[in-house]
C-alpha cells in the first residue's frame, strides 16, 4: 500500500533535516502546481511504499504568505495520510500554535518533538504522555540530527496510517470564541460533510475571516457568520484574529505549564547569544562577513579547490586522448573526429574540470547555512539594504542567486511588497552565480594565478556594489516608495550534519553534470558546427570564415573599448547567453584547444582586458532560463526585455570604467 506523509512545521524546526535522514538520496525538488513556493518530495530510504513530502516552513495555517498557502490547500484537499507535525521542543509554546490548527484538520497525525537532546542537555524536560494526553494524537520525542527517536516515530506514524488513528479532541475553544465556532459550525455543518471539508477547521477559520474554497456560501449565510463573529469581538473586546490567537495560546500555556519544564534559554541559546554579540555586532559585523567570505575563497581558489581541479583536468585531458587515439585506430573520418574530440570532449571537459572547485565552493557555503550564519547575514545587513530600499527579505533571494539566478528570482514570490519583489528580481542577477564559477576559475588560473582568491572576492563585492548602487537609482526613479519591515527569526547556532552538507553538494552536483552533458553537449555540438562551416555549409579550413566568426565581427566594434576587441570574445558572451559555463566551451573550440583548456593569453593580452571580460561576465544577463522566468514572474515581455537592456548596458558601463581605471 502506497502511503503519502506531510511533514509540517515551523521555520528552523529540523523539519528537512529530519526529511533528509528519512529519504536521503531519494528526493527531488519541484514547485507547487500554479506557484514557484518549492517542495521536497522523496521516497523512505527504508520504505520505498511511502513518499514523504517536506512542505514549506510555516508559523500557521493562516492565507497570508504563499507558503502558508500552498501548504493549508495541499493539507485541506489533497489529504495526505499521516500529517508529521514537527515541534522544535526548545520553542515549544510557540512551534504548539500551529499543532493545535493541524489537528483541527481531522487527518491522522502524529507530534515529532524535535531537538530534545538540546532540552535535556540544558535540564530541561518534557511529560510527553500529558502531552499525547491533552492533544489526543501520539508524541515521540527525536533529535533529528543525531537520528535518535526517528525508528520510533516512523513505526508509530505508519502505525496510525494504518489504523486511520484520528485525534479525539478537536475543539480547543472556549468562552465567547466557543459560542462563534460553533454557531457556524452548526450553520455549514451540511455544507463541509457534501465538499469532505473537516468543520471544526473549516468553522474556525470562517470565523477568523478566511475564504474557503469550494464552500460556496450565500450572501445570507455569510452576513449570519458576520453576525455571529461580531457578537464575539464586542464581546471579547478585540478583533477576531486576536480572538483565535489568544484562545490557542491560552491553552498553550496550561499545556506548557503541565507538561514541560525548561530554563529560560538552552545551552544552544544562550551560545548563540554569546556569538551573536560579535557575528551581529554593530560595527564588526559586515567587515566579519566579507573576512569569512574571502577566506572561503581563498581556500576554494587558491588552496583546496584549485589542486583538486588541476588534478581532475590531467585526468579529463587523459581520458580525452585516449577518446582521439581510439579513434584514429579505428579510421574514423577527420570530420567526425574533430566534432567528438575539438567540438564535444573539449567543450565538456572545459567545465566539467570545474566540478571539484564549485564542490568545495558549496561545501563552506552549505556550512554557513546550516549552521544558522546566513539568517544573521540577512539580519545585519537589513539596515544596508533599507538604504537600497529594500529589506532584509531580499538577501535571501540575493543569496539564492549565489548559487542560481533561476530559483532566486522565483523566490521573490515571499516578498510581501510588490515594489520590493520587483526590485529584487531586477538586482539578483547582479549576484555571481555558480555557472560563471568556471570562467572565472580559468581565467583565474590561466591570467591571475597568484592572486585567485583576491580577484574572486573582487568579483562578488562589485556584483553587490553595482546592485546597491542600482537598487538606489531604480528606488528614486522607477520603483518608488517603501520597503516593508522585515521580521526573521534567527535559529540557534549547530554544527551542521555531515549527511545533510553531504546531500546538499550532492544535488548541486547533480545539476552542474546535468547541465555538462545536456546543454553544453549540445551547445558545443552546435558551436564546433558554426565555427566549422560557412554560410554556404562548406566546411572551411580557416575559423577566420566561418559563422561564428561573421557573427562575431558584427559585434567586436561594439566591444573593443573594453578591451577584447576580438571575434572570439564576441562570439563568447553571445554563447554564454544559453548558460555561462558555455563561454569557456566556446572559448576552447574558438582557439583550437587540445586540452579542453582555451589559450587566453591571445585572446586577453593584458590584465586589464582580462579583468573587464570577467566584469562583463559578472553584470551582464545571466542566462536564457533567468530570463524566461523573469518574464514568467513579472508576466510580461516588455518589463522583462527593459531588464535585459539594463543590464547590457550596466554590463557594458561598469566594464568599461573599470577597463580604463586597470588599464
Amino acid at each position: 500500500m502506497s502511503l503519502r506523509f506531510a511533514l509540517v512545521g515551523n521555520q528552523n524546526c529540523g523539519k528537512t533535516t529530519l526529511f533528509n535522514s528519512l529519504t536521503g538520496s531519494n528526493q527531488h525538488v519541484g514547485n507547487f502546481p500554479g506557484v514557484t513556493v518549492q517542495m521536497k518530495e522523496g521516497v523512505l530510504s527504508k520504505n520505498k511504499d511511502i513518499t514523504c513530502i517536506d512542505l514549506p516552513g510555516i508559523y500557521s495555517l493562516s492565507p497570508y504568505s504563499n507558503e502558508e498557502i500552498v501548504t493549508r490547500d495541499l493539507l485541506l484537499y489533497d489529504k495526505p495520510d499521516v500529517i508529521i507535525n514537527v515541534v522544535d521542543v526548545t520553542s515549544i509554546e510557540r512551534s504548539l500554535y500551529l499543532t493545535l490548527q493541524c489537528i483541527e484538520l481531522h487527518i491522522p497525525m502524529i507530534v515529532a518533538l524535535n531537538m530534545m537532546d538540546e532540552l535535556t542537555a540544558s535540564g530541561g524536560t518534557v511529560d510527553v504522555k500529558a502531552l499525547e494526553d491533552a492533544l489526543t494524537v501520539p508524541v515521540v520525542a527525536i533529535s533529528a540530527v543525531k537520528g535518535e527517536g526517528v525508528h520510533e516515530l516512523m513505526t508509530r506514524a505508519m502505525e496510525v496510517a494504518r489504523t486511520r488513528q484520528l485525534p479525539s479532541r478537536y475543539d480547543f475553544c472556549t468562552g465567547a470564541v466557543h459560542v462563534a465556532v460553533h454557531a457556524v459550525a452548526h450553520l455549514v455543518e451540511a455544507k463541509a460533510e457534501e465538499k469532505k471539508l473537516p468543520l471544526r477547521f473549516i468553522a474556525t477559520k470562517l470565523v477568523e475571516g478566511d475564504n474557503i474554497e469550494g464552500l460556496e456560501l450565500s450572501p445570507n449565510e455569510k452576513d449570519i457568520i458576520n453576525h455571529f463573529t461580531e457578537e464575539m469581538e464586542h464581546a471579547l473586546d478585540t478583533d477576531k484574529e486576536a480572538a483565535l490567537a489568544d484562545m490557542r495560546y491560552s491553552y498553550i500555556d496550561g499545556l506548557y505549564k503541565k507538561a514541560v519544564h525548561k530554563p529560560i534559554h538552552t545551552d544552544a541559546q544562550l551560545r548563540s547569544l554569546e556569538i551573536d554579540n560579535i557575528l551581529t555586532h554593530k560595527y564588526f559585523a559586515l567587515p566579519i562577513f566579507v573576512a569569512i567570505m574571502t577566506t572561503i575563497f581563498w581556500l576554494t581558489f587558491d588552496v583546496i579547490g584549485n589542486n583538486l581541479s588541476a588534478c581532475f583536468e590531467k585526468f579529463l585531458n587523459l581520458l580525452t586522448v585516449s577518446i582521439a587515439n581510439t579513434l584514429t585506430a579505428l579510421k574514423v573520418s577527420e570530420g567526425l573526429q574533430s566534432l567528438i574530440v575539438d567540438g564535444i570532449c573539449n567543450g565538456i571537459t572545459s567545465v566539467l574540470c570545474f566540478l571539484p572547485t564549485i564542490l568545495i565552493l558549496f561545501l563552506f557555503l552549505s556550512i554557513l547555512e546550516d549552521s544558522g550564519y546566513m539568517a544573521r547575514v540577512a539580519f545585519v545587513l537589513d539596515k544596508a539594504l533599507r538604504k537600497v530600499g529594500l529589506s532584509g527579505a531580499s538577501f535571501i533571494p540575493m543569496l539564492i542567486g549565489f548559487g542560481c539566478s533561476v530559483p532566486a528570482i522565483m523566490a521573490t514570490r515571499t516578498l510581501a511588497s510588490e515594489q520590493d519583489r520587483k526590485l529584487t528580481i531586477v538586482l539578483t542577477p547582479f549576484m555571481s552565480c555558480s555557472a560563471k564559477l568556471p570562467v572565472y576559475g580559468i581565467f583565474i588560473a590561466a591570467l591571475f594565478p597568484n592572486n585567485g582568491g583576491l580577484i574572486m572576492t573582487s568579483i562578488y563585492l562589485l556584483g553587490i556594489s553595482v546592485a546597491i548602487l542600482s537598487g538606489i537609482l531604480l528606488r528614486h526613479t522607477v520603483f518608488h516608495g517603501k520597503p516593508v519591515p522585515f521580521l526573521m527569526e534567527l535559529p540557534a547556532y549547530r554544527i551542521p550534519t555531515a549527511r545533510n552538507v553531504a546531500l546538499n553538494i550532492w544535488s548541486k552536483a547533480k545539476d552542474f553534470l546535468y547541465r555538462a552533458f545536456t546543454i553544453i553537449f549540445l551547445a558545443s555540438m552546435l558551436i564546433w558546427f558554426l565555427q566549422n562551416f560557412n554560410t554556404h555549409f562548406f566546411m572551411v579550413e580557416n575559423a577566420e570564415e566561418s559563422i561564428l566568426a561573421m557573427i562575431g565581427k558584427y559585434l567586436t566594434p561594439l566591444f573593443a573599448p573594453l578591451g577584447f576587441g576580438n571575434w572570439q570574445a564576441s562570439t563568447a558572451l553571445v554563447t554564454g547567453l544559453s548558460a555561462k559555463e558555455i563561454i569557456i566551451s566556446t572559448l576552447s573550440v574558438l582557439t583550437n584547444s587540445t586540452q579542453g583548456i582555451p589559450n587566453l593569453t591571445t585572446l586577453f593580452p593584458t590584465t586589464a582586458s582580462a579583468y573587464s571580460f570577467l566584469v562583463f561576465c559578472l553584470l551582464y544577463p545571466p542566462c536564457f532560463a533567468a530570463l524566461t522566468t523573469i518574464k514568467k514572474e513579472l508576466n510580461s515581455w516588455s518589463a522583462m526585455l527593459a531588464i535585459l537592456t539594463y543590464q547590457l548596458v550596466v554590463a557594458w558601463a561598469v566594464a568599461f570604467v573599470i577597463f580604463k581605471i586597470v588599464g
